[in-house]
């Protein structure tokens, strides 16, 4: 049945857009509340949490070490400027928090091209005269990322068992969540970003074929919490 096809499938005509994209790298306090964030914006293809920014090999929740949570995103600058998205960053944590619990939840900015590193140095000046203060954010070009454990990926989607049991038919591997656009969307959408007409809008406005579009829309809108 049509309505059977995994979200790999249903996805499927994104290329054009992968093809595209750009990747941010920031940590920003824990890491569950910034995937939402960043989850729930047009122009926004994947999200995923780890950690970032140390030097100790293989971390984990438990540990980190001398690593920071970390989401990184992957977004269309057709659809979002880097620019934009660095506001975002900037308004939405406190770039001068204490080490309170070591590096896990410091401010932390990775570049990954000279022309991210550009936008920061512009965008950091114009963000400390908005804030009125100096940003103390710890920026590097980036390095490494490991991903956190399967449990943290989408973690404000998983609070809603009801609702991942409907999404069994697309989703019929948890690992499935963590590249989906779908995914991002509806972690974002029960964190209280965005509306529910906004978001089924901006799903019948993708580049995926017709059937794909007109089936996420119908889920989304069919989805009991």
């Amino acid at each position: 049945m049509e309505q059977q096809r995994t979200i790999v499938e249903l996805e499927k005509g994104m290329e054009n857009w992968q093809q595209n994209m750009e990747t941010a790298t920031f940590g920003m306090g824990c890491f569950w509340g910034p995937e939402a964030r960043f989850g729930s914006l047009p122009g926004i293809l994947r999200t995923r949490v780890g950690f970032s920014g140390g030097t100790t090999p293989h971390p984990t929740y438990r540990k980190m070490g001398d690593h920071t949570e970390t989401v990184q995103i992957d977004f269309d600058p057709a659809l979002i400027s880097y620019e934009e998205v660095l506001k975002q960053f900037w308004r939405n944590h406190y770039p001068n928090r204490d080490e309170y619990k070591g590096r896990q939840y410091i401010s932390l900015l990775r570049y990954h091209n000279e022309g991210q590193a550009e936008t920061i140095s512009r965008v950091k000046k114009e963000m400390e005269a908005e804030l009125g203060e100096g940003i103390e954010t710890e920026i590097d070009a980036y390095t490494e990322f490991t991903l956190a454990e399967e449990r943290h990926q989408k973690y404000y989607l998983k609070r809603y068992p009801k609702a991942l049991a409907q999404l069994e038919a697309v989703y019929p591997e948890p690992e499935l969540l963590l590249d989906s656009a779908f995914a991002a969307r509806l972690n974002g959408f029960v964190k209280g970003f965005g509306t529910r007409d906004g978001l089924r809008q901006e799903i019948l406005g993708w580049p995926i074929e017709d059937a794909s579009r007109k089936i996420l829309a119908e889920t989304f809108m069919s989805l009991k919490w």
